[in-house]
């Protein structure tokens, strides 16, 4: 894995209540899917979000169903995302609750982004899920998008003392031969496929209605947490940390391993260790970090090719060639001539 996506470990309670459900042996599919049963044991564990979609995948083609994202979304609770679950439900209303999600979603999951587009008379939640470097590839899977999604809609109607259901649900795939008709009986609503973008629109006003559990002194101190949570797992992100080292030190040269683990204050076998953890790999992390610092500096048309090439590590201005042709097919002159940038 290139880049490091994770969840919070509490989406494992939701998903063992389903498979407890489905008679599916929770350990043996988490042994399976490489997932540590230690994990599920640590309140703010993290786990890699592709082996959580691996076991999402793994129960729908044991039972050779496919709708068991939704059994996972019927056995939510808010205090799946603890602290963050807690201060959605002491919100004023659904409209606070899911701004919250907006803003301290990384606290759950850095998969995708979360944003509040708000009508006078409709609201509507996008989720746009963030993409794997290396690939082009949605971090997301589809059925864990569909978790996402009807989890939110569960929280709603466990909070909200209306039987709440979306106006209507858009997803950018198509639905083959009717896999999905089961999505319709859960939202209640019309659920679009083959759309631009992945959402569910709601009753701005029933949105705006008080919850019964609103109590700002909670929400205020639970934010206070979730700030300080968010520091942590920033800090925590040792992926990030190693990109950034990698940026800064890419000018003075091709930075090692080594080089990096010196940098940021831990030892080189530590580093490894908690790179292997998170399904990373130095060598990645390090190609990944010059082709994206590449592509932004090809764009400055004062920068010459070889200067490009230095910022980016390269002595020699032929490896840096090469190195681009793998990236984007064009020697770096004849990108910047495509794409109009000379």
């Amino acid at each position: 894995m290139t880049d490091y996506f994770s969840v919070l470990s509490g989406w494992l309670i939701p998903i063992k209540r389903a498979m407890d459900e489905w008679d599916i042996d929770f350990n043996s599919a988490l042994a399976d899917c490489g997932i540590k049963t230690s994990d599920f044991k640590v309140p703010e564990s993290r786990i890699s979000a592709e082996r959580v979609s691996q076991l999402i995948e793994y129960c729908n083609h044991l039972k050779k169903r496919h709708d068991f994202a939704i059994t996972v979304a019927e056995n939510f609770h808010p205090g799946t995302f603890h602290t963050l679950g807690y201060a959605m439900m002491a919100s004023n209303n659904l409209y606070d609750a899911f701004k919250r999600i907006e803003r301290y979603k990384k606290v759950v999951s850095n998969t995708c982004s979360i944003k509040i587009e708000e009508g006078p008379k409709v609201c509507k939640l996008v989720l746009t899920p963030f993409l794997y470097e290396s690939t082009n590839r949605p971090v997301l899977s589809q059925n864990s998008i569909i978790i996402f999604i009807a989890t939110l809609v569960k929280f709603a109607r466990e909070c909200s003392s209306h039987n709440f259901k979306p106006q209507e649900v858009n997803l950018n795939w198509s639905n083959t031969g009717d896999t999905f008709q089961f999505l319709g009986d859960f939202f209640d609503c019309l659920v679009n496929f083959d759309q631009d973008e992945i959402s569910f629109s709601c009753n701005t006003t029933i949105l705006k209605e008080p919850l019964l559990g609103g109590n700002p002194l909670i929400t205020q101190s639970h934010e206070k947490m979730l700030n300080e949570f968010l520091s942590r797992l920033d800090k925590n992100d040792v992926v990030q940390i190693v990109k950034n080292s990698i940026h800064d030190m890419l000018p003075l040269g091709t930075p090692t391993q080594t080089d990096i683990a010196k940098q940021i204050g831990m030892s080189l076998r530590n580093l490894q260790r908690k790179l292997s953890e998170q399904d990373a790999c130095y060598r990645d992390l390090l190609e990944e970090t010059r082709k994206k610092l590449a592509l932004e500096y090809i764009t400055q048309s004062h920068l010459s090719l070889s200067e490009v090439g230095y910022l980016v590590g390269f002595a020699n201005i032929g490896n840096f060639n090469r190195a681009f042709k793998r990236w984007t097919n064009f020697a770096p002159g004849e990108y910047r001539k495509d794409k109009h940038l000379a």
